[in-house]
């Protein structure tokens, strides 16, 4: 079955779950996960609560996003390695670097969070999720958090 599994996280909760999710599939097929986490460029930057955050900042979060994935996954006795992807992408490219890396390592499955995100928030968010699924023919498990108006 699935041998290796690509895990594309954030900060969110949605990635909590998903992350979680990785960790049942990855304990029952015996595969290895790898966690990946994509630092936009500054120009977009991680749109949060509190305001738009710099480069240095998103990548600062995804270092800490990685070591708590990388934690669990060890408690969990889970062969994994994580990813700082540090492209320089636009927000609406994080897409095509998850693709590109599960193409890269030769994964089996994409496992990710969706935000649940619709209407106006979508359409100036974009949607990581949507642009994986239509860029890559390998499987993907969408581990959906509560819908956000």
């Amino acid at each position: 079955m699935y041998q290796k599994i690509l895990l594309a996280v954030d900060d969110s909760h949605a990635s909590e779950l998903a992350l979680s999710q990785a960790i049942i599939l990855a304990r029952s097929t015996g595969s290895e996960v790898k966690a990946l986490f994509v630092v936009s460029s500054e120009t977009g930057g991680l749109i949060r609560k509190e305001g738009t955050s710099t480069e240095p900042e998103i990548s600062a979060t995804g270092q800490r996003a990685l070591a708590d994935a990388a934690k669990l996954l060890q408690a969990a006795g889970i062969i994994h390695l994580t990813k700082l992807s540090e492209s320089h992408v636009l927000p609406d490219q994080i897409h095509e670097v998850i693709v590109a890396e599960a193409d890269a390592w030769n994964a089996d499955l994409v496992v990710m969070g969706t935000h649940g995100r619709r209407g106006v928030n979508r359409m100036v968010l974009g949607s990581v999720s949507e642009g994986v699924i239509s860029k890559t023919a390998k499987p993907v498990l969408l581990v959906r958090s509560a819908l956000e108006d």
